[in-house]
């Protein structure tokens, strides 16, 4: 029996998944519905840029009341898929399963950003690649700008340093003059909530696994040089339709709606069970204004036994190798098929 079909509960939904890779569209969605939850102080920037967090200028929320503009704090979709993406790349180099490519008549492993993708690997298949000379695979996992519940006022801070020399005083020990490197950082306070939808495209039942592991193994989304950006991410549900479903903003936008409710303010920080109640309030509302097959929305107990089958895969090594070389197969079996 393949590792995917020892999977019960995520095989009660097969019938809305892909039996192998397609080289054609054919309108299969898993939208994943995600709650990042920073546990530490975080700087969500573009590294190198020298600019202060990602901001954005939207409406509070839907209702008459709260169709107000606020500023909130922006993930971008890039700095989610990208960590995710690495997650994933580095079990599959774990299990010596990243493809080499030959450059200018030179083996070399299938590397990110560097024009050299393999186009065979789980990655480059699932997440996109594209070759100067010839050659690409559109990302099937898609994603937007996660923005923040609560304005930039309520959950940000900003934190003056300084850097110190060998001897721990601001004095330089050679020549003792004062240094004059003061610096300040805005960042995002813990506990501060962030929506995301990741929506996957005509994947298989090993490929939405993958995906998922990845997002539950991801834990480190900030600025890389300040090493600051410890978040958690709870999958909130897992929506099967026949289109996308509706936008980051709106679904954010809801729920600021559902938890402010006759409040002046939102409070901080959020209850994680109240969140988890008005996530699940807004998703039935939004749902309700999607043209298409009635979604298929997992959630609760069923999503909870999901997730405890991913933790049960990822314990044991050689169960998760035999599930990625699956995943592998269903490409040869797709081109195959086409």
């Amino acid at each position: 029996m393949n590792i995917t079909e020892q999977l019960p509960a995520l095989n009660a939904y097969r019938q809305y998944l892909q039996p192998h890779y397609q080289r054609f569209p054919s309108g299969r969605y898993a939208n994943l519905l995600v709650v990042r939850k920073t546990l530490s102080e975080t700087i969500f920037r573009t590294e190198g840029s020298g600019e202060g967090l990602s901001k954005e200028l939207v409406t509070a929320g839907m209702q008459a009341s709260n169709r107000h503009a606020i500023r909130r704090v922006v993930i971008s979709k890039r700095k989610q898929t990208a960590v995710e993406r690495r997650v994933g790349r580095e079990l599959l180099r774990e299990h010596e399963l990243l493809k080499t490519v030959m450059v200018n008549k030179t083996p070399q492993l299938c590397a990110l950003n560097t024009n050299a993708p393999c186009g065979k690997c789980i990655d480059c298949m699932l997440y996109g690649y594209a070759v100067g000379g010839g050659g690409a695979q559109k990302s099937r996992v898609m994603t937007d700008d996660a923005y923040s519940i609560g304005p930039v006022a309520q959950i940000t801070s900003k934190r003056t340093f300084n850097a110190t020399f060998d001897n721990g005083t601001m004095r330089n020990p050679l020549t003792n003059e004062a240094s004059t490197s003061i610096n300040e950082d805005e960042y995002v306070l813990p506990e501060t909530h962030f929506l995301d939808i990741e929506t996957l495209k005509d994947v298989t039942l090993g490929e939405l696994q993958y995906v998922i592991g990845n997002i539950a193994r991801s834990s480190r989304y900030g600025a890389i040089s300040s090493r600051l950006g410890r978040v958690r991410n709870t999958l909130a549900a897992i929506i099967f339709s026949d289109t996308e479903i509706f936008s980051n903003l709106e679904l954010t936008q809801s729920v600021y709606d559902t938890l402010k409710g006759e409040r002046k303010e939102l409070d901080f920080p959020l209850s994680d069970a109240d969140l988890e109640q008005a996530v699940r309030d807004s998703t039935s509302a939004l749902l309700a204004r999607v043209v298409g097959r009635e979604p298929i929305v997992v959630d609760g107990e069923p999503l909870q036994r999901i997730l405890n089958e991913t933790i049960a895969l990822y314990r044991k090594p050689e169960d998760v190798k035999g599930f990625l070389q699956e995943i592998e197969q269903s490409y040869s079996s797709g081109m195959e098929a086409k």
